[in-house]
């Protein structure tokens, strides 16, 4: 069954990355239009020659970024449904809806708002080519050490259940994972290679833009994969199959 749903997870996360992909053309190109101008502006001003693009910029915006976010997508609901096969029936009493809702919020925090506070996404042509690999690496940190985090709060949550109840054991746990956030996001170097001319609107436009992008995978996946589970789910009930599926 972990297959079936590993298929279901990766067909809902190719619809999300359709629609992710429409958002990123309607308001995340034409930010990456004004940074890729704003570079060849200070090219011009610093008399570089422009370098001849491999890829033309018309196939970037087009069949490459539709490409990339759709396997994004199908992986990322291929992983989605991995987790949610695990913790279906280990969260309490929640249907599948519900789970997987709330995998996505806690999945979206920890993966996308918590790294991106400490590492924010920057266009395409701004920042130094030659810390591209540094940056990645400090970003993939915060992205593992906020995800064991999350995990690990979520544990605390529930061995704080009984005790404490849902509303002061989440509580708990909550303020658990921000002290650690603070603690992490102290310690790893700060990076800012944004140009003191750049513009201020531009760059806050594209990382909204950026945000606005994930926040609809993630919603997607996480309301849609829902659906689909318990759809199925009442389906094999009616066959007089199981209840769950791990």
């Amino acid at each position: 069954m972990v297959g079936k749903l590993l298929l279901r997870g990766m067909l809902v996360g190719l619809v999300a990355g359709i629609l992710a992909f429409a958002f990123a053309r309607v308001y995340g190109e034409p930010q990456v239009d004004k940074a890729i101008a704003f570079e060849e502006q200070q090219d011009q001003a610093a008399g570089v020659a422009p370098e001849p693009g491999i890829v033309s910029r018309a196939t970037q915006a087009g069949i490459g970024l539709a490409s990339g976010v759709l396997v994004y997508g199908a992986a990322l609901g291929g992983l989605f449904s991995l987790v949610f096969s695990f913790a279906y029936g280990r969260m309490g009493s929640l249907g599948p809806r519900a789970t997987s809702a709330l995998l996505a919020l806690l999945g979206f925090f920890a993966v996308i708002v918590v790294p991106g506070l400490k590492y924010p996404a920057n266009p395409p042509s701004v920042g130094n080519p030659e810390t591209i690999g540094y940056r990645t690496e400090l970003f993939f940190i915060m992205i593992v050490v906020s995800l064991a985090t999350m995990v690990a709060a979520v544990g605390l949550a529930q061995r704080l259940w009984d005790r404490l109840g849902a509303w002061d054991a989440t509580i708990v746990a909550g303020l658990a994972f921000l002290v650690v956030f603070a603690l992490v996001k102290a310690a790893l170097p700060d990076i800012n290679e944004v140009p003191e001319q750049f513009s201020a609107v531009v760059l806050w436009q594209f990382r909204v833009a950026s945000l606005g992008i994930q926040l609809v995978m993630w919603t997607v996946i996480g309301l849609a994969f829902g659906a689909v589970v318990e759809r199925e789910l009442a389906a094999r009930n009616q066959r007089g199959g199981a209840r769950r599926y791990a």
